[in-house]
């Protein structure tokens, strides 16, 4: 447990067993287009939120009820931990911009657009590909902070 959440998972059947039904069911899906896109990604909660690995943090899902300090949201949200080096042109991903973090959120299961969370997937895989494991810029990428 921590100052900012009155909980701690023990595992993620554990956090999925704590969440609404409707969150349930988009974590569900989000799991499985992340498992599909991203099959060498570890999956382990940080926050008490599912995170995805690679050489970096990748990814996460967060839903609404669990709560994290005074941050307040509906739905659940899946973030990319470098979303700032993601193409967002069309402006699809929210986020502060002076922040490196991007994410959707998802209300309902419906709310997901498959092919669309698939491509920023792919791209937020091949961004981490840029970074060797131990953090460190392995392709000249002037994006990238070394």
């Amino acid at each position: 447990m921590s100052k900012f959440q009155p909980f701690s998972f023990a595992d993620v059947e554990e956090f999925l067993d704590f969440l609404t039904e409707e969150e349930r069911k988009i974590v569900r899906v989000l799991r499985s287009l992340i498992q599909d896109c991203l099959p060498e990604a570890r999956e382990k909660l940080a926050y008490n939120v599912p995170f995805y690995y690679r050489n970096r943090r990748l990814a996460y899902i967060w839903p609404a009820s669990v709560p994290w300090g005074g941050f307040k949201q509906e739905g659940v949200a899946l973030g990319f931990c470098y979303g700032y080096l993601l193409d967002n042109s069309e402006n699809y991903l929210l986020g502060d911009a002076n922040k490196q973090i991007r994410y959707f959120i998802f209300r309902q299961v419906s709310d997901i657009d498959q092919d669309l969370v698939r491509a920023y997937l792919l791209e937020a895989m091949e961004v981490d590909g840029q970074f060797s494991k131990a953090g460190k810029k392995v392709k000249n990428n002037p994006n990238l902070l070394s």
